[in-house]
C-alpha cells in the first residue's frame, strides 16, 4: 500500500525498507546510552536505599558504556544517512526521468489541456515532495513506529500497569491526527493550487516583459501577479495553522500521559505495588519515549501533504501514450490521407480530406487563416491523431507506427523555431545525436550558416542563449534548417520558414530550403502563394475541407478562392505607408 501511495518503484520500495530499518536501527542505538543512565541513576541511588557504599567501579564501567554507545550511534547514523538520503535522492532523479519520458510520448493533445508551469510543478514541485518524503519523513516515520512499538512492548512486560498509563494517550493523539486528515489534504490542494497560479502569473509576466515595460504594468500594477501572491500567503497560512493547530493538540494529548505516569506510580508506590527505582525510572522514560512519537505526530501532516503531489503525478501517469510499431520501414515514401476528420476536443477542425502527395515532389498547403493547413501537418507527423480516417505513410497508417520510429523519417522546418541554451555545434547536432563534427560544418554551410557562425567570439562553441537569443530571426532559422539537413530525413515539412524575414535573410534561407528538399517528399506550408507557385501540386484548404488541389496555373484558372487570395498577396506588394 505504501509503495503505491508513494508511486515507488520496485527498487524504490525496497530502498525504503532499508532506510526505515536503518533509522530503527539508529534509534535502537539511542537505547544504549538511555540504558547508562538508568543505570548511572540506579547506581547513585543504591547507597540511599540500602546504606551500602558507592559503587566506584561500576560507574567506571557506566562511562565506558556510554563512551562505546556513542560510537555505535555514530555508526548507526552514518549508515541511516546513506541508506535514507542517497538512495532518495537517487529514486527522486529516477522518479523525475520517468515523467519526463512518459511526457515526451504523449500525443499534443495532452498539452492543449495543460499549462507549462503545471507540467513543471508536476517534474519539479511534485516529484521534490516525494523526495523529501523519501528523505526526511517516511523512514523516519516508519523507524519511530517499530521503536515506539518495541518500547510499548518491553515497558508492558516490565510493568503493564505502568505501560498503560505511559500509552493509554497515544490512541487519542493519533485520532486527532487522522480525523483532520481530509480537512489537512483539503487544504493542501488548495495550497498547492495557490502555487500553480502563482506558477502561471511569474511565467506570464516574464514572458510579457516587453508588454509589461511598454505599457507600464510593472511592479504593484501587475494585478493578476499580486493577486496570485497574496492568495498564496494566505492559503499557506490557512494550511499550516490547521496542521500546526491538530499538531499541537495531538502533543498535548500526549504529553499528558507523563502527569498520568506520576499519578499511577505514586499510588503504586504507596500501596506497595512498585519500588522508587521502577517509578524514577518510567518517568525518565516517559520523558524519552515521548521524543519518537511526538516527532509521529509531526511528520503525518508532512506525509498526507505529499499524497496531494502523488495524486496529481499519478493522474499524469495514466494518460495514455502514442504506441506502435517500432520496426516499420516504409516502401516508400508516399503520403496518402484519406477522408480524415480531426477535433480539437469537442470542435471539429478537418472534414473528410483526401489527399494524396507523390514521394519526391514538393506538395503546398495554402488558404485563408485557420483553414487547417497547420493541422494537416501536425497529423501527417503524428503530433496527434486523426478522429476518423488515417493518413499513410509507404502504404502503412501510420497510427500504427510508434512516433518515434516515424520521426526517424521526418525532418521539420517551423516558423517559430526553438533552440536550447547551448552551443551552436550541439544545437545543430540534436538533428542526428550521433553526427560528427564534419557533418555538422556540412550541414551548416549547406544552410548558409557557416558565415555567421564564424563571426562568433567561440564560433561553433558559442552559447546561444535561452532559445537563441543571442541570434537574429534569420540566423535561427538557418540554424533550424542545418538540424533538418542533417537529419537528411526523406519526408520534409515546412511551416511558413520564410515568414516574418527580411528580403536578405529570406534569399538565404530560400537558398538552404533548396538544397533541403531535394529528392525527397516535402509538404509546405505557405501564406505567400507565390513562394510555392512552383510546387508540384497546391492542395487548397478551407473551413477545415480540401477545396481543390492542382498546380499553380490550374488553380488560378479555375479556383475562385486561390485566385482571390494570390490578387489579394499581389495587391499588397504596392503597400507603403502614407501621411
Amino acid at each position: 500500500m505504501l509503495k503505491d501511495m508513494m508511486g515507488l518503484s520496485e527498487q524504490g520500495y525496497k530502498n525504503l525498507k532499508r532506510a526505515a530499518l536503518a533509522v530503527f536501527l539508529a534509534n535502537l542505538t539511542l537505547l544504549f546510552p538511555f540504558a547508562v543512565i538508568i543505570g548511572l541513576i540506579i547506581t547513585l541511588l543504591e547507597p540511599l536505599t540500602s546504606g551500602g557504599p558507592l559503587d566506584t567501579a561500576r560507574l567506571w564501567l557506566l562511562l565506558g558504556g556510554g563512551l562505546a554507545a556513542a560510537g555505535v550511534y555514530i555508526a548507526a547514523f552514518k549508515n541511516e544517512y546513506k541508506k535514507t538520503y542517497r538512495v532518495a535522492y537517487t529514486e527522486a532523479e529516477k522518479i523525475r526521468l520517468e515523467v519526463a519520458e512518459h511526457i515526451r510520448k504523449l500525443p499534443l493533445s495532452f498539452f492543449n489541456n495543460k499549462d507549462l508551469s503545471e507540467l513543471t510543478a508536476n517534474m519539479m514541485a511534485d516529484c521534490a515532495s516525494v523526495e523529501h518524503t523519501m528523505s526526511h519523513v517516511a523512514p523516519q516515520m516508519l523507524g519511530d513506529i517499530a521503536i515506539a512499538a518495541l518500547a510499548c512492548l518491553l515497558l508492558g512486560i516490565y510493568d503493564w500497569r505502568m505501560a498503560l498509563a505511559l500509552f493509554i494517550a497515544l490512541p487519542l493523539a493519533f485520532g486527532l491526527i487522522f480525523l483532520s486528515r481530509k480537512a489537512q489534504e483539503k487544504f493542501g490542494e488548495r495550497h498547492v493550487l495557490a502555487k500553480l497560479r502563482v506558477s502561471d502569473q511569474v511565467q506570464e509576466y516574464l514572458e510579457g516583459i516587453k508588454v509589461v515595460k511598454a505599457f507600464g504594468l510593472s511592479g504593484e500594477k501587475s494585478v493578476a501577479l499580486e493577486r496570485s501572491l497574496r492568495d498564496m500567503k494566505k492559503e499557506a497560512v490557512k494550511f499550516e495553522g490547521l496542521a500546526g493547530t491538530f499538531i499541537t493538540l495531538a502533543s498535548m494529548i500526549l504529553q499528558a500521559g507523563v502527569g498520568l505516569v506520576t499519578i499511577v506510580g505514586v499510588s503504586l508506590l504507596t500501596s506497595g505495588g512498585i519500588d522508587v527505582i521502577t517509578l524514577l525510572a518510567f518517568i525518565v522514560i516517559s520523558a524519552k519515549i515521548y521524543g519518537p512519537i511526538t516527532v509521529i505526530l509531526t511528520l503525518l501532516p508532512e506525509f498526507f501533504y505529499m499524497l496531494v503531489s502523488q495524486r496529481r503525478m499519478q493522474a499524469l501517469r495514466r494518460e495514455t501514450p502514442m504506441r506502435g510499431a517500432e520496426d516499420f520501414v516504409p516502401a516508400d515514401f508516399a503520403i496518402e490521407l484519406k477522408n480524415v476528420c480531426f477535433a480539437y476536443n469537442e470542435d471539429d477542425v478537418l472534414h473528410n480530406i483526401s489527399l494524396h502527395i507523390p514521394q519526391n515532389s514538393v506538395t503546398a498547403l495554402v488558404g485563408p487563416s485557420g483553414s487547417g493547413k497547420s493541422t494537416v501537418s501536425r497529423l501527417i507527423d503524428r503530433f496527434w491523431d486523426v478522429k476518423s480516417g488515417e493518413i499513410l505513410l509507404g502504404g502503412k497508417n501510420i497510427r500504427e507506427i510508434d512516433p518515434e520510429n516515424l520521426m526517424r523519417y521526418m525532418s521539420f522546418v517551423f516558423q517559430d523555431v526553438v533552440l536550447f541554451n547551448d552551443t551552436v555545434m550541439n544545437n545543430i547536432r540534436i538533428g542526428k545525436q550521433d553526427a560528427s563534427d564534419d557533418e555538422i560544418y556540412a550541414a551548416a554551410k549547406a544552410a548558409r550558416c557557416d558565415e555567421f557562425i564564424k563571426e562568433m567570439p567561440d564560433g561553433y562553441n558559442t552559447v546561444i542563449g535561452e532559445n537563441g537569443s543571442t541570434l537574429s530571426g534569420g540566423e535561427r532559422q538557418r540554424i533550424s534548417i542545418a538540424r533538418a539537413l542533417l537529419k537528411n530525413a526523406p519526408v520534409v515539412l515546412l511551416d511558413e520558414a520564410t515568414a516574418s524575414l527580411d528580403p536578405e535573410n529570406e534569399v538565404l534561407i530560400q537558398e538552404a530550403i533548396s538544397e533541403l528538399v531535394k529528392e525527397r517528399t516535402v509538404i509546405v506550408i505557405a501564406h505567400r502563394l507565390r513562394t510555392v507557385m512552383g510546387a508540384d501540386k497546391i492542395a487548397v484548404l478551407e473551413n477545415g475541407r480540401l477545396a481543390d488541389s492542382g498546380s499553380g496555373e490550374e488553380l488560378l484558372a479555375r479556383n475562385e478562392l486561390f485566385a482571390r487570395l494570390y490578387k489579394i498577396q499581389q495587391d499588397s506588394l504596392g503597400w507603403s505607408v502614407r501621411k
